[in-house]
């Protein structure tokens, strides 16, 4: 890998590939707002699912999973609920999900519900 957005990608798509086999469909990736970034959006039946994809190298330093901040948390629920007010999706009424694919090295770790809005 050249570098890290490229590294970013690559992982993203092994992460959308992953949850597609589990039965998901794709919606959308990489929305960007000013509040904040969505890898992956995904729908399970009526489900939406907000997925952060992390990736570390290995867990010398913590592994993936625990590099996902609080403030990384609402960055990921505020771009979330900006995507949905920009289709017209009432978050009042809507099934809705935050997930996290945590690749440490070549383990792949998917964490349903990792965090709440």
């Amino acid at each position: 890998m050249e570098n890290k957005q490229q590294l970013g990608k690559y992982y993203e798509e092994q992460a959308c590939q992953f949850l597609c086999q589990q039965g998901m469909r794709l919606v959308g990736k990489n929305s960007i707002s000013r509040l904040g970034e969505v890898d992956l959006i995904m729908q399970d039946g009526m489900c939406l699912i907000f997925v952060e994809v992390r990736y570390r190298k290995n867990d010398v330093y913590g592994d993936a999973q625990s590099s996902i901040t609080v403030v990384k948390q609402h960055k990921v629920i505020n771009a979330a609920y900006s995507w949905m007010q920009k289709h017209d999706i009432d978050i009042e009424t809507s099934e809705f999900r935050f997930d996290v694919i945590a690749i440490t090295g070549r383990k792949l770790h998917w964490i349903k519900n990792a965090f709440s809005a």
